[in-house]
């Protein structure tokens, strides 16, 4: 993994927590300046504490979100224990029962009560996370103490490194209305020169999201990869990455090798995946035997329960291929399961009782190895 595909992959590096990763990072970010400020319009935070890439998309997804967070209430804890740590010293200390005073007095919503085991729960995963990405270190006690009793404390330190978890926005947030206009603000100045911001938009596109749809939103930007694709987009990104950028009629992927390590990609080595993929294959086969039409975009629409009736068949068809967990579960549980990864992943949307399913999605296939029922193979082929 080179020093471009750590900074991407990597939320940053704390000197603190990684003191090797982070001057390693720190000595070498310079060769990647160019490509990160000039294609992908980033800038990179190098200081005393921590170096970070500021990673922003082209459009918000569905899972560009905190994973270890489920509930936007442990949004709300984390946004505010980033506000109590504003005020503190670089490797000052503070006790929790500060903090949810601090919460307390500051959350204008309502009365937050510690003594509902649903905050305290919410709260000790969100310092759980602090700690885990750098932002605080455990000096005494323990988080899960506070869980089951609201009376515990814990001695923490504070790394510092908080105030650069956030974005330094160029305009004030106050008045955004959308997940757009955070994404937005990072153009603000090069509104006069519209082909740097379509530039910067493909490029983290295809860095960042499944690939990228011809859509009526996205005609300009789709003309831009055809007009410059081989010659100029797969040519930058291949001095950094292994990589192949591959054109279709209403899609553009940037296809990994297998040399490249850019964090979580699709498909990985996890069961889901190999799951998604054996559905495709089945959407692929409907569709060329007339069972399934797509439209023009190549993206097909199911009933809600046409598709569950899919993740069915192919539980039943493949299931002794999956871990254990997947094998276990009723087709109610595998059917959830699998829909919520693939929702995650955005290649499929389920809105109004309809179930649809992105032309990207249909554009991978997997199956097993010929043999497979006959019990002598195993291994996926992808």
């Amino acid at each position: 993994m080179n020093t471009l595909e750590k900074l991407l992959s990597n939320r940053w590096f704390v000197k603190a927590q990684d003191k090797e990763g982070y001057y390693q990072v720190k000595d070498e970010v310079g060769k990647y300046q160019n490509f990160l400020s000039e294609k992908l319009g980033y800038h990179v935070i190098v200081n005393p504490y921590v170096v970070k890439l500021e990673k922003l998309p082209a459009v918000p997804e569905n899972w560009m979100g905190i994973s270890e967070f489920q509930e936007p209430m442990e949004y709300v804890f984390f946004c505010l224990t980033l506000m109590f740590l504003e005020d503190k010293e670089v490797n000052g200390q503070f006790i929790l029962s500060q903090l949810t005073e601090f919460m307390q007095g500051t959350w204008k919503q309502g009365e937050i009560d510690w003594t509902v085991y649903q905050n305290r729960r919410y709260l000790v995963k969100v310092l759980k996370y602090c700690v885990r990405c750098g932002i605080l270190q455990v000096y005494d006690g323990n988080e899960d103490k506070f869980k089951n009793d609201s009376q515990a404390d814990v001695l923490y330190l504070n790394t510092g490194v908080s105030r650069y978890f956030m974005r330094n926005f160029t305009t004030d947030i106050m008045g955004f209305a959308s997940p757009e206009e955070f994404i937005g603000d990072g153009w603000v100045g090069l509104d006069e020169d519209r082909g740097i911001i379509r530039r910067q938009r493909v490029y983290r596109r295809l860095l960042l999201s499944m690939g990228m749809e011809r859509t009526q939103e996205t005609e300009e930007d789709f003309l831009y990869v055809r007009n410059y694709g081989k010659n100029t987009i797969e040519k930058d990104f291949s001095k950094y990455f292994d990589c192949e950028l591959q054109v279709f009629r209403n899609h553009a992927f940037l296809v990994l090798g297998e040399e490249a390590n850019l964090g979580k990609c699709f498909p990985d080595a996890t069961t889901l995946s190999d799951i998604a993929l054996l559905c495709s294959s089945i959407l692929r086969d409907m569709v060329r035997q007339g069972a399934l039409e797509a439209d023009l975009q190549d993206a097909l629409s199911l009933s809600e329960s046409q598709f569950l009736d899919i993740l069915e068949v192919c539980k039943k068809s493949f299931q002794e291929g999956f871990a254990k967990k997947y094998r276990e579960m009723t087709a109610k549980e595998f059917c959830r399961a699998v829909m919520e990864y693939l929702v995650r992943m955005e290649l499929v949307e389920a809105k109004d009782g309809r179930i649809n399913i992105r032309g990207a999605f249909c554009r991978m296939a997997g199956r097993y190895p010929k043999d497979f029922q006959a019990g002598i193979g195993g291994n996926n082929e992808k």
